[in-house]
């Protein structure tokens, strides 16, 4: 199929991405400046504010972590705080109805992975167009190897 995605690729929420390492470095900065500024504060209570800034930033910096990796040999699904490696027979179908928050994965053990990686936030139409196409490359990946059972 012409239309498939040359593999690898990567499937992220680019925008939702942008803001949120955005938001990461701004209030890392914006925290430390007003601590760094701040003639009152005592040296201990300037490093709790940049502590307490960085502590911030790197939340934000892990709810921008999720993706989904398409290869050749399957996908790796990279969530907030869990990463999964699944081979292509593995996922049966691909979901992002309307009203989801992201894509979810029927797998081939009978539970559904969600891929927060492909989530229709403030990118509705990408997320969309990223779902088909995940949804086409595990179509023909698994069409590929007849021998694996499909449940």
């Amino acid at each position: 199929m012409s239309d498939l995605p040359t593999l690898p690729v990567t499937f992220r929420p680019g925008r939702t991405r942008a803001v949120l390492l955005t938001a990461a470095v701004a209030i890392f900065v914006v925290i430390t400046v007003i601590a760094l500024l701040l003639p009152q504060l005592s040296p201990g209570e300037k490093i709790s504010f940049v502590f307490t800034a960085a502590l911030l930033a790197g939340v934000l910096l892990t709810l921008s972590r999720p993706k989904v990796v398409a290869e050749e040999t399957g996908v790796t699904v990279v969530n907030i705080a869990s990463s999964r490696r699944l081979e292509w027979a593995e996922i049966l179908q691909v979901h992002l109805r309307p009203g989801d928050p992201w894509v979810f994965l029927d797998l081939s053990d009978g539970t559904s992975l969600p891929a927060l990686g492909i989530q229709p936030g403030i990118a509705k139409q990408q997320a969309i167009a990223d779902a088909r196409a995940l949804r086409a490359l595990a179509e023909a990946r698994s069409t590929a190897h007849p021998d694996t059972p499909r449940g």
